[in-house]
């Protein structure tokens, strides 16, 4: 599995002007051969460099390979899009290859090609960075943000092989609860809602003075509220994965695509729903289960919020408010969030009803997958 390991790297005042100079000259260069073929209506990789390589190492004094990587970061900006010219900007990030690039993990240490020469620069990173920089592969981008720079290394780490399971842990995400499990555990959206309200205030605050500093300070908050509320599903998505792990369960997921598009919410709730994040929340779940070898299923999420767990029975009327459902022919009461997670569940040991999945095959001659995945003795 492909996964970025950021690392913060940890420059003198030489080593950082050096490569201040070269994301410049590089994105000089990146916009000198945008030039070129928006002019010409050239953007093959392999034409470009026919035509540039030679000038762009004399006019911008860069590196073999890096002249390589500017050509090749100017011929993918144009592969979706050919209908507008591309501009870079002067900091923007250049991609690095292992030829001018090279990483030391034992002594956190980096060696990189500037205009000024090869440095030797160390870094900074947490233990999760180190075991991933051990299957660092490919290219890694040199950012510089908020003045300090960053390389965002490519890690092929591998994935565990998938595990037979007893049953399915079902999920069902929410607005007022991020996520509930079928045992039980909500994980509230409390701090979330909380977070929301006091940003948007102070958004709305800054932008009455309508000045360039408020609304730089606009965009600072709104990219404050993204990272915590990423943190948050980060959190989520991984207690949900190792609890599936540790009780020997596969985890399963309503299919919401298009959620958005099908429903509609009142003006005074609009602002709360559009702050809802389930998706990434989903591919944080998908992503971590495939990594920890966790089987992963996306069922279809038709009426599991108004069927009777208990009964079956399915009708709206069972559904008495955002969080209380009591059937209407067996008196079965639950959590709605709870109730709803109990149906996916089920839902998953029904193939019928998975519409995406991701399952252990176990060995021919060895137990049928019915038994693999324990639908003989139901799901808990």
């Amino acid at each position: 599995m492909k996964l970025t390991a950021q690392i913060k790297l940890r420059p003198t005042p030489e080593q950082y002007a050096a490569l201040k100079t070269t994301l410049e000259r590089a994105n000089a260069a990146c916009n000198a051969i945008s030039d070129y073929a928006w002019a010409n209506q050239v953007f093959n990789q392999f034409k470009l460099h026919a035509a540039l390589y030679t000038d762009l190492r004399a006019q911008f004094g860069l590196g073999s390979q890096l002249a390589v990587r500017c050509l090749s970061k100017v011929a993918d900006a144009y592969k979706l899009d050919k209908g507008a010219k591309r501009h870079f900007k002067e900091h923007g990030s250049i991609a690095f290859d292992s030829r001018i690039l090279r990483y030391f993990t034992d002594q956190q240490l980096v060696t990189i090609w500037t205009l000024g020469g090869r440095e030797s620069i160390p870094y900074l990173g947490g233990d999760r960075q180190r075991e991933m920089l051990k299957y660092q592969k490919g290219e890694s981008d040199l950012l510089l943000h908020r003045g300090a720079f960053y390389l965002l290394a490519t890690c092929e780490v591998p994935e565990e092989p998938l595990e037979a399971v007893d049953g399915f842990l079902g999920v069902d995400r929410g607005v007022m609860n991020v996520a509930t499990d079928s045992e039980g555990n909500l994980y509230t959206g409390a701090r979330v809602e909380q977070r929301r309200k006091r940003y948007a205030k102070q958004r709305q605050g800054l932008q009455k003075h309508n000045t360039k500093k408020s609304r730089r300070k606009v965009k600072e908050v709104g990219h404050k509220q993204a990272r915590f509320q990423k943190d948050v599903n980060h959190c989520i998505a991984k207690e949900l994965v190792k609890r599936a792990k540790r009780t020997k369960q596969g985890i399963a997921l309503e299919d919401l695509t298009g959620i958005t598009l099908r429903t509609r919410v009142r003006r005074d709730t609009r602002a709360q729903r559009g702050n809802w994040s389930f998706d990434q929340l989903g591919q944080f779940i998908e992503y971590k289960a495939a990594l920890y070898g966790v089987a992963y299923v996306e069922v279809d999420p038709h009426y599991t919020s108004q069927r009777c767990a208990a009964c079956e029975h399915t009708g709206k009327a069972n559904r008495r408010s955002q969080s209380e459902f009591l059937c209407c022919v067996c008196g079965y009461r639950a959590h709605a969030d709870v109730n709803g997670a109990i149906n996916i569940s089920v839902a998953a040991c029904q193939p019928a009803n998975r519409l995406n999945e991701r399952l252990p095959v176990p060995d021919q001659g060895d137990v049928s997958m019915g038994q693999a995945l324990g639908f003989s003795r139901g799901v808990r």
